[in-house]
């Protein structure tokens, strides 16, 4: 494309903004929403779709690279063109797409493509030879996982489906380095989730983590989250960021996990699951997913039971999610997303001593029976989020949501607590593409206000239920937070990336008491911070990234967090406001490397120093305090490779070990904890490993495969962790070994899909989880042992 060239948009063609020599062209608008694409070769002048039903085709300027282009390829078979080069002589956009795939681009038309992209970095060289799909975590803005200058992974949709019921997220995100998801086997209490360390001393829930589903935030301001928040059976695909980019999104950012529910397809279909399992599983979800006309609607309902694999561990879930889309214009996208969890049984069965998990570990904790612990919650949120293009190099994307959240809870101490919590929020953010010195540059800038209230009350219990006309704890709880952000991205040379950017974060908590009687525990606090964040990326060659990052982050204690303060061994209901937020100095350095189409390894070092990092002072009878150690240090290697060992066997690794320790002594109600101790709930080491074959081939190394077999071994493997700051208790390492399959037929224009799984083979009885400094030594919560479950899958096109 000499000269002049064309940009496809919304079905027509249009003028490119920075035309090049062997440039492809293609508008920012092209990222979002969902797109139709025919693409074929022509004959005689005259083009031949790809894929039939597709709208009037468009023709291209000739001459175009020898590159191809998928927009949202995972909607079509692309297997013809997989293995020859070839010349897309037609592409036809019935609408805007989410994902872009590139293969065979060579240096200067993939600079173009990016650039014109209008994604987080500006014009770049080619950094991949395969189909690499974009992100959007690292910068806020759409980029393939290649070039981000960051250590960031997905996970896809046939992940999600292949690795298991589609309950937890521990069943796909254990192959991403560097985080730990422990399934503690406790619904109760949610999985126990950390990156790079963050997070692990979460009593229940997500801490240190931030959430975000289809761009809306599911973290409230105070960095509470969690994950059955995201609706695994709706969801395309997750991402998780990790490392220093991360401390971007604010508050609590050791990490970011972002879901992204599925787009509708063009042609309308009705989806049913249903599975059944060890331990009286049972699963069911019911999905419509299609577009009339310019709105595309994915509605999605599922159900969720088990008895459990420990005494008092049943659960009871029911859960919404739909999300709707479209575009009233050539220049807005509008998605409307509503969820709802409803889970109106969790039981909880507590932790164990060391000698009730050496003789049952199916047990439940002391008190659990006959106190009948467990969690009762109800959940709704609505959010929408608007992306307008002012042009081709300039966009503005805003975002509104409001949910609320009813939470039950009744304790081994025979006590009940309860709140009733509304949040909202708001956010708006402007994108552009420019030049600076005769070079590219892409800069961002936005603004996000949260706000979070509850009213916490609690009370006297007996037998599980409340004790009638008792109140022992009244009082309204408020979270929020108002957050500055700006960044830019700049090729500053042939081969040299820079970014950099900066949020200023400033949030508040107040407590207003209504119950005086055993003193006023009302308060407020405000915490605030400049982080800023810079890093550069090294493109050593087409096939090579090297970067480095430093990022300055900071972390607030949760509101559940300060709602008990600590006196000596006793543990009162009072708002406390002495708990520090921590701050952290984060440094990064990676590879990333493609020596084939069919491979990539990703490595990164990292080290994070932070100090008043917040640790259980104590935690008993379902009440946990907490306080700052004076100061810790994470140092930590994590690999990641996938690579086909024949077209039809895949392998795929992830491993990650840490040096997670206190930097410096500190005193905790009962002892001194020494500088070197380890910090708890941190496993030293983790290892995921998986082969899978296929009956078809794998569509590069997205392991993309529609009908036929699957089957596949995975190797879990995890290094030893302590259950306290004293290192005086600990869970020993484990390997388990799991194995998989499903098969895939056509029947008729219809889809149907067999599932199997069959876990822990050996049945290895081992810890899957500790509870940080336990006060009665209940640290252990036991995993299963030998479990499967069978799946069906069946998609009917209306």
């Amino acid at each position: 494309m000499a000269g002049a060239g064309h940009a496809l948009q919304n079905g027509t063609l249009s003028r490119c903004l920075t035309p090049q020599v062997g440039a492809v062209c293609v508008p920012a608008t092209c990222l979002y929403g969902s797109v139709r694409l025919a693409i074929g070769k022509c004959s005689a002048g005259r083009p031949a779709a790809a894929s039939a039903g597709l709208a009037h085709p468009i023709t291209a300027d000739t001459g175009l690279p020898q590159s191809v282009i998928y927009l949202d390829a995972s909607i079509l078979d692309m297997t013809p063109f997989i293995d020859e080069p070839w010349q897309p002589d037609l592409i036809t956009v019935t609408r805007p797409c989410t994902t872009c795939f590139t293969r065979s681009v060579g240096a200067h038309s993939a600079a173009a493509l990016l650039g014109t992209l209008g994604i987080g970095l500006p014009a770049l060289p080619a950094h991949a030879q395969s189909l690499d799909t974009v992100v959007i975590t690292a910068n806020r803005a759409e980029q393939r996982s290649f070039d981000a200058p960051a250590a960031i992974d997905a996970v896809n949709r046939e992940t999600i489906a292949g690795a298991g019921p589609q309950v937890n997220l521990s069943e796909s995100l254990n192959r991403i380095p560097g985080l730990t998801v422990l399934n503690r086997q406790n619904y109760a209490q949610d999985l126990q989730l950390s990156i790079r360390g963050f997070g692990s001393r979460a009593a229940f829930g997500l801490r240190g983590i931030r959430l975000l589903i289809d761009g809306i935030p599911a973290t409230t301001p105070d960095g509470q989250g969690q994950g059955s928040s995201i609706s695994l059976t709706s969801t395309d695909r997750i991402e998780v960021l990790r490392g220093p980019l991360a401390q971007l999104y604010g508050n609590s950012s050791g990490g970011v996990i972002q879901a992204f529910t599925r787009e509708a397809p063009e042609v309308p279909e009705l989806l049913g699951q249903f599975y059944t399992g060890s331990y009286g599983l049972t699963r069911s979800d019911w999905q419509y997913a299609g577009r009339h006309g310019s709105y595309g609607l994915v509605a999605d309902y599922s159900t969720f039971d088990i008895d459990g694999y420990r005494s008092n561990s049943a659960a009871r879930r029911k859960q919404f999610n739909g999300k709707l889309s479209f575009e009233p214009n050539d220049q807005t996208q509008v998605h409307v997303v509503f969820n709802r969890f409803d889970m109106p049984l969790a039981e909880d069965p507590l932790g164990l001593t060391a000698g009730q998990l050496a003789a049952n570990p199916r047990q439940a904790g002391s008190g659990a029976v006959a106190a009948r612990v467990r969690k009762i919650t109800l959940q709704n949120q609505l959010g929408t989020s608007v992306r307008y293009a002012l042009d081709n190099s300039r966009s503005l994307t805003a975002r509104a949501y409001y949910g609320t959240r009813e939470n039950l809870q009744y304790q081994a101490n025979n006590a009940w607590v309860g709140l009733q919590r509304d949040y909202y929020g708001a956010g708006l953010q402007y994108n552009q593409q420019t030049q600076l010195a005769g070079r590219p540059v892409a800069l961002l800038a936005g603004y996000e206000f949260d706000y979070s209230k509850e009213r916490r009350q609690g009370g006297p219990a007996s037998a599980g239920a409340k004790v009638p006309g008792t109140i022992n704890r009244d009082e309204d709880n408020i979270a929020r937070n108002s957050d500055f952000f700006a960044q830019a991205s700049s090729l500053v040379s042939d081969r040299l990336t820079l970014t950099t950017g900066v949020r200023a974060s400033t949030v508040r908590f107040n407590s207003e008491d209504a119950f005086l009687s055993d003193g006023n525990g009302s308060g407020a606090v405000r915490y605030s911070a400049i982080n800023p964040v810079l890093g550069v990326t090294f493109h050593a060659s087409d096939a090579l990234n090297l970067y480095a990052n430093y990022g300055r982050g900071f972390e607030t204690p949760t509101l559940a967090e300060v709602a008990y303060t600590s006196t000596g061994n006793a543990t009162s209901a009072l708002f406390n406001p002495g708990v520090n937020a921590s701050e952290s100095q984060h440094y990064e350095a990676g590879a990333k490397w493609m020596p084939t189409p069919e491979s990539r390894l990703d490595v990164t070092l990292y080290q994070v120093r932070a100090t008043d990092e917040i640790v259980v002072a104590s935690s008993s009878n379902g009440r946990t305090a907490f306080k700052n150690a004076p100061g810790t240090r994470r140092t930590g290697l994590e690999i990641s490779g996938r690579t086909l060992l024949h077209p039809h066997l895949q392998a795929t690794l992830a491993a990650s070990t840490i040096d997670a320790q206190f930097s410096q002594p500190y005193a905790n109600p009962t002892t001194t904890v020494a500088a070197g101790n380890k910090l708890p709930g941190i496993p030293k080491s983790f290892v995921f490993s998986e082969l899978l074959w296929a009956s078809q081939r794998f569509d590069g190394i997205t392991a993309r495969t529609l009908h036929g077999t699957r089957a596949g071994l995975e190797l879990t493997s995890a290094g030893s962790m302590f259950a306290n700051d004293t290192n005086t208790a600990s869970a020993a390492g484990y390997t388990t070994l799991n194995a998989k399959i499903s098969q895939g037929w056509s029947l008729g224009p219809a889809r149907l899909t067999l599932y199997g799984r069959l876990d822990n083979l050996a049945g290895k009885r081992y810890v899957g989880s500790v509870i940080v400094n336990q006060a009665a030594g209940q640290f252990y919560e036991p995993a299963p042992g030998r479990n499967w479950s069978l799946g069906l899958q069946v998609v009917v096109p209306l």
